[in-house]
């Protein structure tokens, strides 16, 4: 069944529409894998050598145990937001004669070899090498080197633990912050010294191999938890809501003043409102909003003008950002249903551009208070707001022709890179990189405001020229339309 099991991924992965974007991305992370092993077979390497510099008088073992405690709340916050329970897409399994034990057994199993589990004995191992060569007791150091591998696989399933409680919540990442943060400062203000209690547990097994018994236990605990927890939600309907809630709907009459894209405007709205994922990206339009005040007040960024040029483009769009790089996957779950309608693909596009550009006005508008800081800020989150609309709105909607990734609504926004390819990481260059090097550029040729002047004309450009430009847009958009069609009814 195992087998099986990796038959089946093994076919979705080369079989999927986005083949050649999965094997780029599949090489860029062998390379990243690769320059991690490295780093941690370097420091496993000099770990003795850096332990007795930093405690020359304690022994190189009770001197790294003394900072387990650190490495284990790091390792969790890494897990959480760059782990995921390697679930592939077990409904079709569901309709078969396949029992639902295996396919969880296969699921949890699957995620003890992830690459993020083998890292730290690329650093132990070596580490754990130099300690027998240098005469320490060989079955100590071994049964140390076991430890941290089971101390490794516990976090390893206290994260989906963690993270099941997480997709409770609005706040995905509350629970991960309130467990760590709770064990960081009951520690901190020595009400349980958790660094003292580990370090000394360690140290007891590596004396007392009989006492292997308890990680051994507290890891089958948590795998057993797991295979519940999972197993309760492993059925088809598993995603429907058992709680009926009174719905609070607007009409949204105020949209009919858009003329003939209202409809759309109203499902874009009514789309960000009542799913978790757009629902929690939207908030993040106030971090946004108060971005700037991590680097006006202080004197540093006063005497850096071209800098004001990267804000006042990420203040002003971050709504236009976060929503339209995943243009039109939002919509990917009816996107075949869509586009069976009697309907104008320009409208569609229409709606997303309005209400892209509405929110960058919306934006500047409510950051006018940063004028307090200084003219030079006002003026240059205004040049941005314009290239905004008239440039950024239009490279988005281009790039958005080359999604080919579904989206699930319901799933959480923070870290969540599902629908994330090639595109979102390659459209980051025209749409904040560009106009900073332009404003920079300019900046040190001719001055402030003339730098401001020149991205505002650009922006004006695209404004004057969009009919235009939304004819060219549409046009690569009905090209690439059956493509996304095929793309979205796969699970990527």
């Amino acid at each position: 069944m195992i087998k099986h099991f990796i038959n089946l991924e093994w076919k979705s992965f080369f079989r999927s529409a986005s083949l050649g974007k999965s094997i780029a991305i599949k090489i860029f992370m062998s390379f990243m894998a690769l320059y991690f092993m490295v780093m941690f077979l370097i420091m496993g390497f000099f770990m003795d050598k850096i332990l007795n510099k930093v405690y020359p008088d304690l022994d190189p073992i009770v001197a790294f145990n003394g900072l387990l405690f650190f490495w284990i709340i790091g390792d969790l916050l890494i897990r959480f937001f760059f782990q995921k329970l390697p679930v592939m897409s077990v409904k079709p399994l569901l309709t078969l004669p396949i029992k639902r034990k295996s396919v969880v057994n296969f699921v949890l199993r699957k995620s003890a070899l992830s690459f993020i589990n083998f890292l730290p004995l690329f650093a132990i191992v070596p580490f754990g090498l130099k300690l027998i060569a240098n005469d320490y007791n060989t079955s100590t150091v071994l049964i140390w080197m076991f430890v941290i591998v089971l101390i490794t696989l516990i976090n390893n399933f206290l994260n989906f633990i963690i993270e099941s409680l997480s997709a409770k919540t609005e706040l995905s990442f509350l629970p991960i912050i309130v467990f760590v943060g709770s064990l960081f400062a009951l520690n901190h203000f020595n009400i349980l010294n958790i660094t003292e209690l580990l370090s000394n547990g360690v140290t007891a097994i590596t004396k007392n191999p009989i006492l292997l018994i308890i990680p051994i236990l507290i890891l089958i605990g948590l795998y057993v938890y797991n295979f519940k927890i999972l197993k309760q939600k492993l059925f088809l309907d598993s995603g429907l809501k058992t709680k009926v809630k009174e719905v609070n709907a607007s009409n949204l009459e105020w949209t009919k003043n858009f003329g003939d894209i209202a409809p759309f405007l109203q499902l874009d709205l009514k789309l960000i409102w009542r799913n978790k994922r757009t629902k929690s990206s939207a908030f993040l339009v106030l971090i946004g909003l108060l971005y700037g005040l991590f680097f006006y007040p202080q004197p540093t960024y006063q005497n850096m003008p071209w800098f004001f040029m990267f804000i006042g483009v990420f203040s002003t769009g971050i709504f236009l950002i976060n929503f339209g790089q995943f243009i039109p996957a939002w919509d990917s779950g009816y996107y075949k249903l869509l586009m069976s309608q009697n309907i104008k693909y320009e409208q569609y596009l229409k709606s997303k551009f309005t209400l892209m550009a509405v929110s960058v006005v919306v934006l500047f508008v409510l950051g006018i208070p940063y004028v307090y800081f200084g003219w030079k800020i006002l003026l240059a989150h205004f040049a941005a707001a314009i290239y905004n609309i008239g440039v950024n709105t239009h490279v988005i909607l281009y790039g958005g022709s080359f999604n080919r990734k579904k989206i699930d609504l319901s799933q959480k926004a923070a870290f969540n890179y599902q629908g994330t390819g090639a595109v979102q990481w390659l459209i980051g260059i025209p749409l904040l990189l560009l106009p900073m090097g332009l404003f920079a550029l300019f900046y040190f040729l001719t001055g402030f405001e003339i730098a401001c002047l020149i991205l505002a004309i650009l922006g004006l450009t695209g404004i004057v020229f969009h009919q235009k430009l939304m004819k060219i847009i549409t046009k690569k958009y009905l090209e690439s339309k059956y493509k996304m069609i095929n793309a979205f009814d796969q699970d990527n």
